[in-house]
């Protein structure tokens, strides 16, 4: 009966078809925008930074050290990984029942343990976004005034940063689309005129020289400690840390492809809103990003061949004062992202904590996000990543298992708590997260083995009759389209 679910699921409508819209008014451009964030981008040429507040990779020649096919590979597989694996299931989910990832969720996890996965965990994970956008835009704006990274006025900028973008995402949809109208068209304009400044030097890329450079490189932090890159990437070593930072990076948004699904108007509109806006945006982004720094080393305008970053290149390739000037465009046009991670944080907690006022759920997930500001731990991305990942690869693998068991349809709410979802999400996040001791050297890209286990282990329980049983859904909610 109706009756046993639970209010949020059973007041729960399905979007009329009438208030559908089309994929490039909706699903294409916000993935686009959240692709084109530098956050993502920067990073990909360089892997892993060797300390804070350095071009430079904690590997001799970053991902470029093998040259440039190898990282490009690696960016177009990782970008259909977002999409036919992290993103179409959730998309499609939410297209044929018109219904939230907190209700869809509900049959993966159960009407109980659905308000936890993916609902809570959704808006948890969102103030780890907001530390990590935080961090480095605070840290692009301090460095146009000479500061250090880590300084007093990164870890104040920082701190205003969260706060006023926290303030933003409960004030509620209209007031962070007021901020993301144009600006993410900033690093896209940006990137276009770095590629051109660069495109020259690309065929005169020397990756052995650059390897060579990143082994003489060396970096001592405030406390003496010295800081040096000792290997040297493989081919296969490129493509796993690639596609472990850009599935990382995009888990919680594939995830939230229900959200967007259930805004479209078929699956056409699911399958072109994903083509174009993650892989196609992330393929544009990171493989420019690629280019831009292997034309910069190979024309010989890069004054240091060990730094890898795009952005700590720009000096070099525009000037200092045009470049200053794009550093704080970059800064402001990662304001709108950081303000959609705390509108995505609030619905969350409104909907699985409706008993306490947002400002107080928000608030704490808030100085969750400041302390990973000013303790600096924001600053390892790929690790933020990585957690993230870990926490939603199973989930998607899980809905992946879940929906094909059902013929490739919602089957509907399950009771209590579902403990195929939760088995398979306990064992999914253990390996994502390398929690088991020495794990880390056989699991060469943690978020695509999450995923894996969240997907086989489901689909061996549900075999094995360990689903909760199914409810009987109001009207309003769909099982097909």
């Amino acid at each position: 009966m109706a009756s046993n679910l639970p209010d949020y699921v059973a007041s729960a409508q399905s979007v009329p078809q009438a208030n559908r819209i089309a994929w490039f008014r909706s699903t294409a451009q916000t993935y686009a925008g959240i692709m084109l964030w530098f956050v993502f981008w920067h990073e990909i040429p360089v892997g892993q930074i060797l300390l804070e507040g350095s071009g430079y990779s904690a590997f001799r020649g970053g991902t470029l050290a093998q040259g440039l096919l190898p990282a490009v590979v690696a960016v177009v597989l990782a970008a259909l990984i977002c999409h036919f694996l992290f993103y179409l299931v959730p998309g499609m989910l939410g297209m044929k029942t018109g219904l939230p990832l907190y209700v869809v969720g509900t049959s993966t996890y159960g009407v109980h343990g659905g308000l936890l996965m993916p609902g809570f965990l959704m808006g948890v994970l969102q103030f780890g976004w907001l530390g990590v956008n935080a961090y480095f835009s605070a840290k692009l704006l301090a460095s146009t005034f000479g500061q250090p990274v880590n300084g007093t006025l990164h870890m104040a900028i920082g701190v205003a940063w969260a706060v006023v973008a926290a303030v933003v995402g409960l004030k509620g949809v209209r007031y962070v689309a007021a901020v993301a109208t144009f600006l993410p068209l900033i690093p896209l304009v940006i990137l276009i005129i770095l590629l051109v400044t660069t495109i020259g030097g690309v065929g005169q890329f020397d990756n052995q020289a650059v390897v060579d450079a990143g082994a003489l490189a060396e970096l001592v932090n405030k406390d003496g400690k010295v800081f040096k890159a000792t290997e040297t990437l493989d081919t296969f070593s490129v493509i796993a840390l690639l596609c472990s930072y850009i599935v990382g990076f995009f888990a919680t948004a594939g995830a939230a492809g229900t959200d967007f699904g259930m805004n479209n108007r078929d699956a056409k509109d699911v399958q072109l809103g994903g083509l174009v806006g993650i892989a196609g945006a992330t393929i544009f982004t990171g493989v420019l990003a690629l280019l831009i720094t292997a034309g910069a080393l190979g024309s010989g305008k890069a004054a240091n061949l060990a730094v890898l970053n795009p952005i700590d290149l720009m000096p070099d390739l525009v000037g200092a004062g045009t470049a200053k000037v794009f550093t704080i465009l970059l800064a402001v046009a990662a304001f709108p992202p950081a303000c959609f991670s705390s509108f995505i944080a609030a619905n969350s907690f409104k909907t699985t904590l409706p008993k306490v006022h947002p400002f107080i759920s928000c608030g704490i997930g808030t100085l969750a996000s400041i302390g990973l500001v000013v303790s600096a731990k924001a600053g390892d991305a790929k690790a933020v990543f990585g957690i993230i990942g870990a926490s939603f690869g199973p989930i998607c693998g899980a809905m992946m298992a879940d929906y094909l068991l059902a013929g490739r349809k919602w089957p509907g709410p399950r009771a209590g708590f579902n403990l195929a979802g939760w088995i398979s999400w306990a064992a999914g996040f253990v390996v994502g997260a390398n929690l088991i001791p020495g794990m880390a050297a056989y699991n060469p890209c943690p978020p695509m083995a999450a995923f894996v286990v969240g997907l086989v282990l489901y689909f061996v329980l549900a075999k094995a009759g360990l689903q909760s049983k199914t409810l009987e859904m109001p009207p309003g909610m769909h099982t097909s389209r």
